[in-house]
């Protein structure tokens, strides 16, 4: 044996050796091995697309996990595709009318997340099929129960299931746990979708459904309220109470203080025998004066003349 011959040469910066794409050995032994496995992996019956900028989380990601599974194709930023691009950037909703599209040069998406849309190159990206998605209600893990937050596989779901291949649809979604509650989520919206023809007239079903939503948000809120009031009781009774409640103490302070004042007007006199009696003090006053008048005249009348002898003594 050679000398030196079967021996793993570490680098004597301690980093692994990198390729002339930038990436470790390692990264670009998974990728060859990636592609290895999606030239043999499953095949969808219309080709699939996805410009990835990696903004999402590789585990969660569901481009990702359909680019693992062989279903999508990865594009680089300056390629176009020939079929529907369902992108932020799209001028008309996907319709009924845009299935030959479908059939023939397939669809893609842009995976990106909702909150990094500004750094996306839109004009170096999609195609002569720019498409938005009518208002659908995200199923995913992430953005559950949100309108228009729809993920990757979600959209190209949306996209199969309004020009009428439900069975497209189900397919990609059958891969995910939660994928197909986003059929039954959006039932009723996609099969009215599915019964227009062109673009005007998908707008035109989903600006009614969103009036009669804002419709139905509005009479919830006026019938909380109703609740709300009732659950308070009676205002105007209540109303009425508070102000005969006032009155009534009013007339209540007005009969103590009225009281108050027979009983400074009235004193205790005793008859007789003992008993108790009142009487109204200033009538007693007027009485007690006129009698002590009386009297003051009756020991008037009845005074006799006073005389003194010379020694001063009282005759």
């Amino acid at each position: 044996m050679g000398k030196g011959k079967n021996k793993t040469h570490e680098p004597k910066n301690g980093r692994p050796h990198r390729g002339a794409n930038g990436h470790s050995s390692r990264q670009n032994h998974r990728r060859m091995e990636m592609k290895y496995d999606n030239s043999e992996g499953m095949k969808f019956p219309v080709k699939l697309a996805m410009w990835d900028f990696d903004h999402c989380d590789p585990k969660r990601c569901s481009g990702k996990k359909l680019e693992r599974l062989g279903l999508i194709k990865s594009l680089r930023v300056g390629q176009k595709f020939q079929g529907i691009v369902v992108s932020p950037n799209g001028k008309g909703v996907v319709c009924p009318d845009d299935l030959g599209i479908v059939e023939q040069h397939g669809a893609s998406v842009v995976e990106c997340s909702w909150a990094r849309l500004e750094e996306v190159p839109f004009n170096k990206i999609g195609g002569k099929h720019e498409r938005l998605l009518p208002y659908l209600v995200a199923a995913n893990q992430v953005n559950y129960g949100r309108p228009w937050r729809l993920n990757c596989v979600e959209a190209l779901a949306a996209c199969f299931a309004i020009v009428g291949r439900m069975d497209w649809a189900s397919e990609l979604l059958s891969h995910f746990s939660w994928g197909m509650g986003f059929l039954e989520l959006n039932k009723e919206l996609l099969e009215i979708y599915q019964h227009c023809t062109d673009a005007a007239s998908v707008k035109k079903a989903e600006e009614e459904w969103l009036q009669n939503l804002e419709r139905e948000i509005q009479e919830r809120k006026s019938h909380t309220k109703d609740e709300d009031i009732w659950m308070m009781g009676n205002i105007n009774r209540r109303g009425n109470g508070l102000q005969s409640d006032e009155s009534e103490s009013e007339e209540s302070e007005e009969s103590e203080e009225q009281s108050e004042l027979e009983g400074k007007n009235q004193c205790i006199e005793y008859d007789s025998l003992g008993n108790a009696t009142l009487r109204d003090s200033l009538k007693s006053r007027e009485t007690l004066s006129e009698e002590s008048e009386d009297e003051e005249s009756d020991l008037e009348e009845n005074e006799e003349p006073v005389s003194y002898d010379s020694l001063g003594n009282l005759i």
